[in-house]
């Protein structure tokens, strides 16, 4: 019985740890304007919009190797993006930053909401923005 008991503390430490799978912290919109009503503000928050649905869509396991995959396949389509000047990751991967032409700097956590960057309301070139 006291050696159950000694094992108890040390039970109750590891259940105190905190998780590092970070993803789901990230990716979490709640609290948050919605992505579609977001894009809506402007073509510039579209166009990060839709870099950051990219990011989650492509965002694929915890390995280092997934997050800078990611990160690389996220970079190519924001550059392709009318607006973009530059876009570059950070050092983790967690995030991506993005330049304007126009000089605003904002940065992208992965948006997962089962959209792709395309499907993204007043994106330039995407036809009529949606209402």
């Amino acid at each position: 019985m006291p050696r159950a008991l000694a094992l108890l503390p040390v039970a109750v430490l590891l259940a105190a740890c905190p998780t590092y799978h970070e993803y789901p912290k990230l990716s979490d919109q709640g609290g948050l304007v919605d992505a579609d009503t977001y894009a809506r503000y402007g073509k510039e928050q579209a166009q990060a919009m839709a870099v950051a649905r990219e990011y989650g869509y492509f965002h694929r396991g915890e390995s280092r190797a997934d997050l800078q995959a990611a990160a690389e396949s996220t970079l190519i389509y924001a550059r392709t993006l009318p607006d973009v000047s530059e876009a570059y990751a950070d050092s983790l991967g967690h995030r991506i930053t993005l330049q304007f032409r126009s000089g605003w700097r904002t940065m992208v956590n992965p948006v997962d909401d089962g959209k792709r960057g395309s499907e993204t309301p007043n994106l330039p070139g995407a036809g009529t923005p949606a209402r």
